[in-house]
């Protein structure tokens, strides 16, 4: 079998992500994602890397789309678990942060993952959508649910996210 006939490719770019960060520290969780889907400031580089963009944020939720491709496919010939799981945890983070106060950060301190259904590069636009079950000062529970273009859920999460003064 000739490798070249079935070789794909694809080129990843992204922006430095150091400018952004430092800029995040001036705005309350809410305010910076807001700034990113105003294209106010790039999206970070695991976003360009896996193909999601956040489109949707308000306290206590937020909203991440993915299209995904076969180069999201694992050797079954579906796509990754792992792309399922980074959208969920970035959901559940994100929903987390939008209730935080300017110079306040979080990190996770876990995530459990339950996959539903096989993901294909046919499953149209993937919606992944986060909120925040019970916040607090030290840790933030949150919940995440990841569907297919016809709102079939292929994914859920929870997570706990620990409140860090940065």
């Amino acid at each position: 079998m000739d490798s070249e006939t079935f070789e794909r490719s694809r080129t990843v770019t992204w922006d430095d992500p150091m400018p952004p960060l430092e800029a995040s520290a001036e705005l309350s969780g809410l305010e910076y994602l807001r700034a990113l889907i105003a294209g106010e400031y790039p999206p970070p580089p695991i976003a360009r890397l896996l193909g999601f963009d956040i489109v949707e944020a308000r306290e206590g939720e937020v909203v991440f789309e993915c299209e995904p491709g076969e180069y999201h496919y694992n050797p079954l010939g579906t796509v990754h678990g792992g792309l399922a799981c980074t959208l969920l945890d970035t959901v559940v983070g994100c929903a987390a942060h939008t209730t935080l106060a300017k110079g306040v950060g979080y990190t996770s301190i876990d995530l459990n993952v339950s996959y539903l259904r096989p993901i294909l590069a046919t499953s149209g636009t993937l919606r992944a959508v986060g909120r925040v079950v019970k916040t607090g000062s030290r840790v933030i529970f949150a919940e995440g649910v990841l569907q297919d273009a016809a709102g079939r859920s292929l994914a859920t999460a929870t997570s706990s996210l620990l409140v860090l003064a940065r």
